[in-house]
């Protein structure tokens, strides 16, 4: 009888990492008993408050024993051991009792899902300590006169852009991966997993090394972001035993143990915008598995809604655990900083919702005869219908709360295709159940003996361990840390060759590495006479490596902790135990040694700590150098080898170039065809994204297939259609604030600061109605005083455009005032020299004081577009490597010439040009009021009068109109008695107190 169950959650916080470290970051997480509270670090929200099952404090009050284990300092530090005795217990209490069991981490990349799932060194997660505490339970059992058997079984996938990668047999490697499939009794299932046998926890930990070590090959073959993968540890967990009618009865538990993908935010991953929706693949699995959330929330919320499990291949696999036969637990790993407040609340959120949904859970017990009988009925079925060719569109346990297809109104063809799926389904389902059957047949003793003849197990990993402790060895670096010293290679007397296969000859190099930019005869490992070296090998002049960041120009004697990258992407650490002698030395990172890279690279980011160190702004800045850089250079390598005709170099602008608010630098990309000499600007997030999709194309180039890709699909393309920004440049808006016209011809300004070619443009103050106002009449003395509270409008006028580049058509100015909407000029279609005749009215009502400070300080962004008209290249037709080494680039020669003469503009010049002409006017004006003043004194005194009044002086310096000031200078000579009058004590009469004494 299946009862309902809701899924569990618990909410783990961790401390805080080195990069938080280094931002000072400050603590924006609270927790007391089951609640978390997560502060705005703005302080303009209130605190969020969420309720769950568990919320673990692992963020501070630890301390470090002398085995590394980070035990509680404080009792309300949540260790290792007490998230296994809270979560992990509970799940191994299920599994005995025959229910199925799902545990899985969500979170942000960095936010310690993995630490809690698999842990680190000594302090294990919940995986390997539950697979200890199951093969301790089962010893027990044994000792203690049961009578049943009990069977473990282990399998290791990974989900990585949408394929299933089998982690325990890699040479089974299928194109697009294992087939997800769905059996009515088995659920989905990926079609060809490897199951292992396992009779000790010694064997799991074993087969979990074999996996990872298998994943962070397959990763750094394939450039994969490891943090972008899905891992699924399945433990199936049967007890065999007699019923009460004498019937062999199977009571049997699947675990699935779930370590996700990190969660970023859409934006945050750039997957928008790009026509061929980068990254969509990658991130589908996550945003269908909040779909899904979404769907059963509102489904035990008494909603009619369609559970959308079929969009991923994630949530087929996660079906059961979600919405089916299962209790399920969530982890949700989050930051406690206040630099990833965003992702955090999002994560909180997520986990919010996923407490609310309700899974139905029956204990997994039959006689074993009965499951046979089952299967055997279901194939009978089966068989019949593929017999009959009455082949259905759906089978009768598809409905996954789907919609049902309407096949009338399907072509010939799209039912073709589904008659044709639909029977490749059965076919599948039919040997997945003559499978489980026989495997339901077999005794454990033949289930271990095809476990240790279906391949290589790696050696027992306490073993290698203690190798490495007195033998010199190379050790991989991962991005991911989980990955970091999955690979090693011992060093031991004798010379080792490094690099990938050589099919022509069948040589295989002592270390085998593939991928990118890796030469049969790469490199040479020599250890002699208790030192390691490390040589070129001269068969390849051209084989990338690096140590220490330095290009290998010849022999060089290894040091104990030197950084070793070869080719495009393999980087490793040398480890010496003997030069190290017996002395811990700090761990590099893979960022650490990367900067390292970038640094002698020439891209040196901030000051040294003993000269105050780095900004906020530089260390994000360095962050995400040491993101693009490697990928850059991946990128390039794939485009030599594929011949993409394509190069791509790092582009670092300041923010203001490209209208960009709240940071001082951008880090972006170029991207440069170099046989039509065309070039685009790529947001980083865009690149990043890209290079997802040029990762397929080049695991396809690899395997043999055609890349020749159609444009649309191509990740090395950009449309012709393609509008991309010409040059920039700031309308400064200081005049207008004095009601001051402005006639300007601007530099415009690439990426890069260097000129393109000029704008000449206007700012017109002007009434609400657009009528110009004339210097004379409109000037503002003090905007402080005059314009707050007042309505201001004015023209903005783009004229044309000089001297642009000739490889652009459909030429159009784009801007944006304030925040208001962007304008834009019309397209001119060809032309070096573009004529716009442009202008736009700008008002505002009623001036306040951001507006004020807008006016006074700020500027109009103005940017120039066009597309690109590709080059006519004459001649032999060249590959891509030798395009480049003829223009220059591989030297880093700029080949990217425009047909003007170039300097680069000084932006900060700009604006002290437009200050210059703002009191230019300024003084002009002051100098016209003197000059009236002085007019009014030569009447006076023509007229003998010692005194005007001041409503005469008042019109005089504050008319708008010439004539209104004539007509005051003309009254003075009639005003009455003006400087004859005195009063008592010379003091003048009160009538006459409206005046001024002319000194």
């Amino acid at each position: 009888m299946a009862e309902e169950e809701s899924v569990k959650v618990a909410v783990r916080v961790r401390p805080f990492n080195k990069r938080e470290k280094a931002r000072n970051s400050t603590l924006i997480v609270e927790m007391k008993g089951a609640t978390t509270v997560l502060n705005d670090p703005s302080g303009e929200n209130d605190p969020k408050r969420f309720t769950f099952d568990y919320s673990y404090w692992s963020h501070d009050s630890f301390k470090e024993e002398a085995s590394g284990y980070l035990a509680p300092a404080k009792p309300h530090y949540a260790d290792q051991n007490m998230v296994f005795k809270d979560v992990g217990m509970g799940v191994l209490a299920n599994a005995w009792e025959g229910y199925n069991c799902s545990l899985f981490a969500y979170g942000q990349t960095g936010s310690g899902k993995s630490w809690s799932i698999v842990g680190y060194g000594p302090n294990k997660g919940i995986v390997p300590l539950f697979c200890d505490k199951l093969f301790v339970q089962i010893g027990e059992k044994t000792a203690g006169g049961e009578t049943a058997s009990f069977e473990v079984e282990f399998s290791m996938l990974e989900i990585y852009n949408e394929q299933v990668r089998d982690l325990l047999n890699p040479a089974s490697k299928r194109k697009g991966g294992l087939k997800v499939r769905q059996h009515p009794k088995l659920g989905f299932y990926a079609d060809g997993l490897k199951t292992v046998a396992v009779s000790s926890y010694q064997d799991i930990e074993n087969r979990m090394e074999e996996g990872t070590k298998n994943r962070t090959v397959a990763a750094t073959n394939m450039n994969a972001t490891s943090s972008r993968a899905h891992t699924i540890v399945g433990i199936k967990f049967t007890q065999k035993y007699q019923n009460a009618a004498g019937e062999e009865t199977a009571k049997s538990s699947v675990i699935n143990l779930v370590d996700l993908a990190g969660s970023e935010r859409a934006e945050s991953t750039g997957a928008t915008g790009d026509r061929l929706k980068e990254g969509a693949a990658i991130n589908q699995s996550l945003s269908s598995l909040g779909n899904v959330i979404s769907a059963l929330v509102d489904k035990a919320n008494g909603k009619k809604v369609r559970v959308p499990y079929r969009d991923s291949t994630l949530t087929k696999l996660l079906k059961n655990a979600l919405g089916g036969n299962s209790k399920t637990i969530m982890i949700a790993a989050i930051s406690p900083a206040d630099i990833n407040y965003d992702e955090t609340l999002s994560t909180l959120r997520y986990a919010d919702r996923a407490k609310q949904i309700k899974t139905k859970v029956a204990v997994n017990e039959d006689p074993t005869e009965k499951l046979i009988r089952e299967l055997q009925e279901e194939n009978e079925k089966l068989k019949k219908l593929l017999e009959s060719g009455g082949i259905p569109t759906k089978l009768d346990d598809d409905s996954d709360d789907e919609d049902e297809e309407d096949v009338k109104s399907l072509s010939k063809d799209e039912r073709e295709r589904i008659r044709k799926e639909m029977e490749e389904e059965m076919q599948a389902r039919i040997l997945a159940s003559q499978q489980e059957m026989e495997e339901m047949k077999k005794t454990w003793e033949e289930k271990m003996k095809q476990s240790h003849e279906s391949g290589p197990v790696v050696p027992d990993a306490g073993a290698a361990r203690k190798e490495k402790e007195t033998t010199p060895h190379l050790y991989n670096l991962n991005v991911d840390p989980q990955l970091t010293g999955m690979i090693v290679h011992l060093l031991k007397p004798g010379e080792h060759l490094v690099g990938s296969s050589n099919e022509e000859s069948g040589e295989t190099p002592c270390i085998l590495l593939k991928g990118l930019n890796i030469q049969p005869h790469h490199a040479a490992l020599i250890v002699e006479g208790g030192k390691v070296y490390l040589d070129r090998c001269q068969t390849s002049p051209d084989a990338k490596i690096m140590v220490n960041g330095q290009p290998l120009t010849e022999k060089e004697e290894l040091d104990h902790n030197d950084r070793i990258l070869f080719g495009a992407n393999h980087l490793y650490i040398f480890a010496d135990p003997k030069q190290a002698g017996g002395k811990k030395s700090p761990a590099m990172t893979y960022e650490e040694a990367q900067a390292e890279i970038n640094q002698n690279s020439g891209f040196v980011v901030g000051k040294p700590d003993s000269l105050g160190g780095s900004s906020l702004d530089e260390l994000i800045l360095q962050d995400d150098l040491v993101e693009v850089l490697p990928a850059i250079e991946q990128a390039n390598t794939m485009s030599e080898e594929m011949d993409k005709k394509v190069k791509f170099e790092v582009a670092i602008i300041p923010a203001k170039k490209m209208g960009i608010v709240g940071s001082e630098t951008e880090v972006m990309v170029k991207m440069r065809n170099v046989e039509l000499g065309l070039e685009y600007l790529w947001t980083k997030a865009k690149f990043m994204n890209r290079k997802y999709l040029m990762d397929e194309m080049y695991e396809s180039f690899s395997d043999g297939e055609d890349i020749n890709w159609p444009d649309e699909r191509d990740p090395f393309t950009e449309p012709p259609d393609h509008e991309e920004m010409i040059g920039a440049l700031h309308i400064y808006l200081e005049s207008i604030a004095y009601k001051i016209e402005a006639k300007e011809q601007l530099d415009l300004t690439n990426i890069k600061g260097i000129e393109v070619g000029k704008l000449n443009v206007e700012l017109w103050p002007c009434t609400q109605t657009g009528k110009v106002l004339r210097d004379e009449d409109a000037f503002v003395d003090d905007p402080e005083t005059d314009l707050k509270g007042q309505p201001i409008a004015f023209k903005v006028k783009i004229l044309n455009a000089r001297g642009l580049p000739d490889r652009f058509v459909d030429i159009y100015c784009k801007f944006k005032v304030y925040t208001m909407e962007p304008y834009q000029t019309q397209v001119i279609k060809k032309a070096i020299n573009p004529d716009f005749k442009f202008e736009q009215l700008i008002s505002f009502n009623a001036v306040d004081k951001l507006e004020l400070d807008y006016l006074l300080n700020g500027s109009i962004f103005v940017q120039l577009f066009g597309k690109q008209v590709p080059k006519k290249r004459e001649g032999k037709k060249l590959n891509t490597k030798q395009i480049m080494k003829k223009e220059g680039m591989l030297k880093g020669k700029d080949i990217g010439a425009e047909n003007v003469p170039k300097h680069t503009v000084d932006e900060g010049k700009v604006g002290y040009q437009f200050q210059v002409l703002t009191l230019k006017k300024r003084l002009e004006r002051l100098e016209k009021k003197m000059a009236q003043m002085n007019r009014v004194v030569d009447v006076a005194e023509k007229s003998s009068k010692m005194r005007v009044k001041t409503d005469t002086i008042k019109t005089v310096l504050r008319a708008k109109n010439p004539d209104a000031i004539e007509k005051a200078i003309k009254t003075i000579p009639k005003d009455k008695g003006a400087g004859d009058n005195e009063g008592v004590n010379g003091q003048p009469q009160s009538q006459e107190s409206a005046a001024c004494t002319l000194l």
